[in-house]
């Protein structure tokens, strides 16, 4: 059952500790991940084999419309169910803040992890993880890619010739 793994802070804050008593090796990323792609899942398999034990940082939906207009598309109950849903992910909690900064230091994890397109002085939590990893993108695949095709799409199709 994918369920389970969507955390709130203070179950996910026990979960981390129990984790890190066994000597579980925590890897942690954060971000929207609103509509999923190749992109995301080959960079969560990535991640995790990274650790023992990848949790992710869901960007609230209140969150995600401060950093990116108009979005999510798809909200976050949603996204942290689809996120689930993959044998990569192991935790999911949903953050409301600008940035994971609190969460990080709630977690303390081994590696953070981030895309590529992060310089490592900007990357937030950089101070409180052990160590911190990128990972290169799937080259012409994101999100905003995908929702610019589908306008090109839906705008094709909305300009019906005139029948005069």
């Amino acid at each position: 059952m994918t369920g389970n793994k969507i955390l709130n802070r203070d179950a996910l804050k026990d979960t981390v500790r129990e984790l890190k008593e066994r000597d579980k090796k925590i890897v942690f990323t954060n971000g929207c991940f609103d509509i999923l792609h190749i992109g995301h899942v080959r960079y969560l398999e990535e991640a995790r084999g990274m650790g023992d034990v990848l949790i992710i940082g869901l960007n609230s939906d209140n969150s995600v419309s401060g950093i990116k207009p108009e979005r999510p598309v798809t909200p976050e109950a949603q996204r942290a169910e689809i996120l689930s849903a993959l044998n990569a992910v192991d935790y999911i909690t949903v953050f409301d803040e600008e940035t994971p900064y609190e969460l990080i230091k709630e977690i303390g994890p081994d590696i953070l992890v981030k895309g590529a397109d992060w310089k490592e002085e900007d990357i937030v939590g950089r101070d409180i993880a052990k160590e911190v990893r990128t990972i290169p993108f799937v080259q012409g695949i994101s999100t905003s890619e995908i929702i610019k095709k589908i306008q090109k799409i839906q705008d094709s199709n909305n300009q019906i010739p005139d029948p005069k």
